[in-house]
């Protein structure tokens, strides 16, 4: 987005009063863990800068289509914390649970999952094999979609590989 000129600027100061309407008339619950009411202030400000910069004089009440760009950039936002959400429940910390019940920290901190990780990989080979590299990556934040794009394959399969992967972890762990 370039920078905006000073009419440009004065203008998003006369309607910044619609980012709080859109956000009272759309979002009828802002608490999805991602973001706070601050936080969709801020994206309904960023959708009202680019309603200034993208408009066309004869279009019609600035107001509305500001309103209708703004919208649409929360839902933008709040779409893709949710679709984030939804591919990260392959997270690391549900991948296997100690039968202590300890948690994935604590689990770090003595390293058992680290060598039950190893051990399954040393024998793992095919599919289950890249289920171990797509936990490798789940662990350094990368999403299912992401580590989908680096094999050239969709997240449904990578989140297939590493149910396969965490099967082999579980027939470990079970005497």
């Amino acid at each position: 987005m370039r920078p905006l000129t000073g009419a440009e600027q004065r203008r998003v100061e006369e309607n910044m009063g619609l980012v709080g309407q859109v956000i009272k008339d759309c979002v009828h619950q802002y608490s999805n863990g991602v973001y706070d009411y601050d936080d969709l202030k801020q994206i309904g400000y960023m959708g009202l800068c680019k309603a200034v910069l993208t408009d066309k004089p004869g279009r019609g009440e600035f107001s509305t289509y500001a309103y209708i760009v703004i919208r649409n950039e929360l839902y933008s936002a709040l779409e893709y914390s949710t679709r984030r959400a939804a591919e990260m429940a392959t997270d690391p910390a549900e991948l296997l649970l100690s039968e202590s019940g300890e948690s994935l920290e604590q689990q770090m901190v003595c390293g058992e999952l680290l060598n039950r990780l190893e051990r399954a990989e040393a024998s793992a080979c095919g599919v289950t094999a890249k289920g171990f590299q797509a936990i490798h990556l789940l662990a350094q934040g990368y999403s299912s979609r992401e580590i989908g794009e680096r094999f050239g394959v969709q997240a449904n399969h990578v989140t297939a590989w590493v149910a396969k992967a965490r099967k082999q972890l579980a027939a470990m762990s079970t005497p």
